[in-house]
């Protein structure tokens, strides 16, 4: 453990106490950051930099028991398991799905491949495949060889080729298909039947009944001996199916795999390791080590270690894996980074604001995780028809054995076996339950490559429906970031001598517009001067000294108060920028009229173009602003929003929004502040802007990454895309069950004499599981 004498600054903590929370509170009362331990480190004070240790124990600086470090390398974080039809259920330890018999995965990260643990079942089952089909081969031939004239009624009907076919076959179906019967009898025994019950209770009945067929003939008297070795036997039948369903899980396994290349493309961004600028020099560490504070050196090419802020440098950084831009964006001194993201030509020394689990890429990574295990309300479809399906397939097949039993022409009893089991195999709804999950995870996948980031499949499915966007002006159609646009001068004043003294008196204050002025003043390389006397007039400007002159700057009706006159002639020009929507704040200067500053929250580039595709979709485009009218209104007219209300609180935001969908409407929100987290709750679909707040964002069901509204298109077109995905899985599902079911029951044979084999039942089952699984590996490459 590292030690050192008490700090007086922990003294309020020397005392021992047993109970470490009020002791963390006491620490902490002055705004103290909690500690983040390195990852060696197995306890740690959570109020002490540095102190650390192997065994628990106290804190010899204030005291405070020791913490258990949760990112101790050591100590793996328990891993959640859940169910990729059904992500309601959640398991401590691997294994499988109670209600559907799937193999469950990590919640976390989902689709991930890390150290190729996750690829488990995937190796198991290819291992199962090739030595299945391997054996099965033989069987197979040996099967079929009596259509083949100058074989038939040879040896392949005789007793060696029957114990063959039985001793090959035994491990096909016994240890390849045990997973399956293992499966099968949950869910008879839990009572929720899946896939798997067909599966099993198909094979076990013709693998049960080819040994009683074989050691028993007698059992089947009408069936009796042929001649030619006894009563018929289908060890083909069931180890073919083995094999076909273990071909459908191979390729279902690998196709799911594919739905996480978005997450595994988005964590390797993040490099293993950093350059640490630290005291002269650069040093080498681990990105664990980072903290927050420290400053890095990011060099040309290089990715960005951390979520953080330019303090040296100017380079150009590409951030198209996180906002789906191919256009770097120029990064100057005070500009935010993404950790990830890569930096162009020129050299960036940043100082870490966010790191580990706090990154962006770490949030998007679990928000996508998250979102590909959530449920559309499109899915409640599917399980409500699949509740109901194999039960009714369970009678379908009894019945087909009992007709093909009592009508069915010789060897009857053999016919309706054969033909229940196909009914059993082929009506496998494994190909509806992957109709919609299949489409969610792809779909998830693709929008957080183009920088949409959806939190739940529900709001994915609702953007479909949106016929009406509600809009907020900051942040979203403008930039946020006011501008000094305009300095306007009265008698002999110089531009730069006004704004010196305007930028230096307005440094004192929090206020945007203020913000705006001192940034526009250092741009033009102007000095500015320390201001004394300063003071904050409510609504109205400030006032102060700056180099021993008074400057008071402000709204025209805090000059008429103070009586301060001179303005006629520079009126037309400040009504000129007013209409351009500036906004215009008036200087004077010992008791003198000598000017105005005007700034602009400039309207984002591709606000125009994404409006117009807006509308071209079928959207009505409502905005909702705290600003003044005649700013909204300048906003609305360049873009062509359908309506504006200015003035807006965030109540007053909510309860538009809830009469627009009182109205009928299916409404979207858009915004980026804390003001828009009640109008993002109340709407259909609330959509946050990236560049905003957490709150925002918390409230909102889809993040636009880059904080634009091309953003918002992307996102319709995604959900459209993903929904008309969803569509044509489950037609085909619903197809190929109500297509299959009859035709294997026997339907076509009074006509045609056509009989469907439980091998082709079971080739057609996982044809229909791959064919869905394709069909929303499509939107992988779904244009936005």
């Amino acid at each position: 453990m590292n030690s050192s004498e008490p700090s007086p600054s922990h003294s309020c903590c020397s005392k021992e106490k047993p109970d470490a929370a009020p002791v963390e509170s006491c620490c902490s009362g002055g705004g103290q950051d909690k500690v983040k331990p390195s990852a060696g480190a197995k306890y740690f004070c959570p109020m002490c930099e540095g102190v650390e240790s192997d065994k628990p124990g106290d804190c010899p600086k204030c005291g405070m028991a020791l913490e258990r470090n949760p990112a101790w390398k050591g100590e793996a974080q328990k891993t959640i398991y859940t169910c990729p039809m059904h992500p309601e259920v959640e398991r401590e330890v691997a294994g499988d799905c109670p209600i559907c018999g799937m193999a469950l995965e990590p919640k976390v990260m989902a689709g991930v491949e890390e150290d190729g643990e996750d690829q488990g079942e995937l190796r198991d089952m290819t291992r199962k495949f090739w030595v299945s089909a391997i054996l099965t081969f033989p069987v197979f031939v040996v099967a079929m060889a009596h259509l083949i004239p100058s074989m038939a009624h040879g040896w392949v009907d005789g007793t060696v080729s029957r114990w063959m076919q039985a001793v090959l076959s035994a491990p096909v179906v016994v240890w390849a298909g045990a997973p399956f019967f293992r499966r099968g009898w949950r869910s008879l025994v839990s009572r929720h039947f899946n896939m798997w019950t067909l599966i099993s209770l198909g094979v076990g009945a013709a693998f049960g009944f080819s040994w009683v067929a074989l050691l028993w003939p007698q059992v089947f008297p009408v069936l009796g001996d042929n001649g030619h070795g006894g009563a018929p036997v289908y060890f083909e039948a069931a180890a073919v199916i083995v094999v076909l369903v273990l071909l459908g899980q191979v390729l279902e396994l690998r196709a799911r795999a594919k739905t996480g290349s978005a997450i595994r493309a988005l964590l390797d961004l993040a490099p293993a390791r950093a350059l640490l600028v630290k005291d002269g020099g650069d040093k080498e560490v681990a990105l664990e080590v980072v903290k927050v504070g420290d400053l890095l050196r990011v060099r040309p090419g290089e990715k960005v270690p951390v979520d953080g802020v330019v303090v040296e440098g100017r380079s150009a950084v590409d951030e198209s894996m996180i906002t789906g831009e191919p256009v770097p964006v120029e990064k100057v001194k005070d500009d935010a980074v993404v950790g990830g993201t890569v930096n162009g030509t020129g050299g960036l020394v940043i100082r870490a604001e966010k790191v580990g689990d706090d990154t962006m890429l770490s949030r998007i990574v679990q928000m996508v995780g998250e979102a590909q295990r959530s449920r559309a309300p499109i899915q409640g479809l599917a399980d409500q028809v699949a509740g109901y399906f194999v039960p009714a397939v369970l009678g379908v097949a009894v019945v087909t054995f009992v007709l093909w039993w009592w009508l069915g022409p010789e060897p009857a009893l053999v016919h309706g076996l054969i033909n229940a089991v196909a009914v059993l195999i082929i009506a496998c709804p494994c190909a509806l339950g992957l109709a919609t999950p299949m489409s969610i995870m792809v779909a998830v996948g693709r929008g957080a490559r183009a920088g949409v980031l959806v939190k739940d499949a529900g709001a994915l499915e609702g953007l479909e429906k949106v016929d009406t966007l509600v809009v907020d002006k900051t942040g979203t159609l403008t930039e946020g970031r006011p501008k000094l646009m305009e300095v306007l001068v009265t008698g002999d004043w110089q531009r730069d001598d006004l704004l010196k003294l305007v930028a230096s008196l307005e440094r004192g204050s929090e206020h945007p517009l203020a913000a705006a002025m001192v940034k526009g003043a250092e741009e033009k390389g102007v000095v500015l001067e320390k201001a004394d006397d300063f003071d904050s007039i409510t609504g109205g400007g400030v006032v102060g000294k700056v180099g021993g002159r008074e400057v008071l700057v402000g709204k025209m009706e805090l000059m008429k108060d103070r009586q301060v006159m001179g303005w006629g002639e520079m009126l037309p020009q400040v009504e000129k920028l007013q209409a351009k929507g500036q906004t215009v704040v008036f200087a004077a200067v010992d008791g003198v009229a000598a000017g105005a500053v005007a700034v602009e929250d400039p309207i984002k580039e591709s606000a125009k173009a994404a409006i117009d595709e807006l509308h071209a979709m079928g959207l009505k485009i409502h905005m909702l602003t705290g600003d003044h009218a005649a700013t909204a209104g300048v906003v609305a007219k360049a873009l062509g929003i359908d309506s504006v209300e200015a003035g807006a609180t965030p109540d007053s935001k909510m309860e538009r929004v809830k009469a627009l969908r009182a109205e009928g409407r299916v409404v979207a929100m858009a915004g980026d502040g804390i003001n828009d987290a009640p109008a993002l709750a109340a709407a259909n679909v609330g959509l946050a802007m990236g560049s905003g707040t957490d709150v925002a964002m918390q409230s909102a069901g889809v993040t636009l990454v880059k904080g634009d509204l091309r953003g918002l298109v992307r996102a319709v077109h995604l959900s459209r895309a993903t929904m008309r995905n969803i569509r044509q899985n489950l037609w085909f599902a619903f197809l190929y069950n109500a297509l299959g079911i009859p035709v294997a029951a026997g339907l076509l044979y009074p006509v045609f004499g056509w009989v469907l084999s439980p091998m082709i039942a079971g080739a057609a089952m996982s044809l229909s599981s791959v064919s869905v699984i394709g069909n929303a590996l499509r939107l992988r490459k779904v244009e936005l």
